[in-house]
């Protein structure tokens, strides 16, 4: 039986990809803000609706440029519902994450608790798009202007989402992307910082390599961060198919919605309002009481199948060892730790099959079922 596993990395037919990469054989240009580079930064400004894009190595790099250009210190709140990434990008800037506790409907960070998690020493929020649901930004654009805080949001899993018909990008100071293999659109490793600052392309640019400016001088320390041009192959490449790989995530979503809806136990994703979704993830929340078994359980019952699912996002951040050494704990958000241990990510990418989505469903409801009897 083959296996089915949670992703699978959308990738350009080996002719196309070929045929982009033959003249650096030619150029022999193969990193250093090269030409598929910049075609790429303008590539995808016109897709994404945007003015200011600039490309990274992968998408932490970029979120700790980020960070690190707007100088800020103190304590930055975010969620730890999230990938390590987004606390360890924080800490790596020698700023102390306060988690906000999400909310149980999109599981993003939860608006109404942001306020009394800030004080004097207070700098940013680092709101958390999760998968493919988005935060919501107005809330988060009021409570900033009140307070004058910076918001960089994490938006690797938002690539493409629009928002009552404009980029969900124009919300906050910087949007942080990561185009890794498994997100929906991808330059095999990569990320980016999405901005409408102009100023700061130059400052991401010295920070991205080594902190040499474009007159050659470095007035502060810099790491090397540059996507090189066979990544930007990949992604000049995905990006002319990235509106036919939304669209048949889109069936597979739907199927998934239609063959679950009923099954006791089983919440799905639901579609936001005003909202133009990618489907980078589908996730189901098990209510073991009425579905019969844990996601923990059924996560192993459909491995058996050779089905593969995630446990995304669990543990939760504050859970990691090197955070709970530091003080945090999961008790804190109480509704974040609810929600990690009973989630369970179901296999999506634009290739899987709508007969491979019927199997799925079908097997769950067939646990559940068993179970009702036992």
């Amino acid at each position: 039986m083959k296996k089915i596993m949670v992703t699978q990395s959308s990738m350009p037919p080996y002719q196309e990809y070929c045929e982009e990469i033959k003249d650096i054989w030619e150029s022999h240009h193969l990193t250093n803000n090269g030409p598929k580079h910049q075609r790429l930064e303008e590539g995808l400004c016109k897709y994404l609706d945007t003015d200011h894009v600039s490309l990274f190595t992968n998408g932490h790099l970029a979120l700790y440029c980020a960070i690190k250009a707007l100088n800020l210190k103190g304590e930055i709140i975010t969620t730890p519902f999230s990938f390590v990434s987004t606390t360890n990008a924080i800490v790596e800037n020698n700023c102390k994450p306060v988690f906000c506790d999400i909310n149980p409907i999109d599981y993003t960070i939860d608006v109404s608790k942001i306020e009394a998690l800030i004080n004097k020493r207070t700098s940013a929020i680092v709101p958390v798009h999760v998968y493919g649901n988005i935060c919501n930004v107005e809330a988060i654009e009021a409570i900033a202007n009140k307070h004058h805080l910076r918001v960089i949001y994490d938006a690797a899993h938002a690539f493409g989402i629009r928002y009552k018909g404009k980029s969900v990008f124009d919300y906050g100071d910087i949007n942080m992307l990561s185009f890794h293999a498994t997100k929906v659109f991808n330059t095999i490793e990569g990320g980016a910082l999405i901005y409408r600052n102009k100023e700061y392309y130059s400052i991401f640019s010295a920070l991205k390599n080594f902190g040499i400016d474009s007159s050659g001088c470095i007035k502060e320390e810099g790491i090397n961060a540059k996507m090189n041009e066979f990544q930007a192959a990949m992604g000049l490449c995905n990006l002319k198919h990235i509106e036919s790989e939304i669209s048949k995530r889109k069936q597979v979503a739907f199927q998934y919605k239609q063959l679950l809806a009923d099954i006791p136990g089983i919440n799905v994703n639901q579609d936001q309002e005003n909202v133009e979704s990618n489907y980078a993830y589908f996730p189901v929340l098990i209510h073991e009481n009425q579905y019969g078994i844990s996601a923990e359980q059924l996560f192993e019952k459909l491995k058996e199948k050779n089905i593969f699912g995630r446990r995304y996002f669990y543990p939760l951040i504050s859970d990691f060892y090197c955070y709970r050494e530091m003080g945090y704990t999961s008790t804190d958000t109480p509704v974040a730790d609810w929600i990690s241990k009973n989630i369970l990510c179901l296999p999506m990418y634009a290739d899987l099959q709508l007969s491979d989505v019927n199997r799925i469903c079908g097997l769950i409801r067939k646990i559940h079922n068993e179970r009702q009897y036992l």
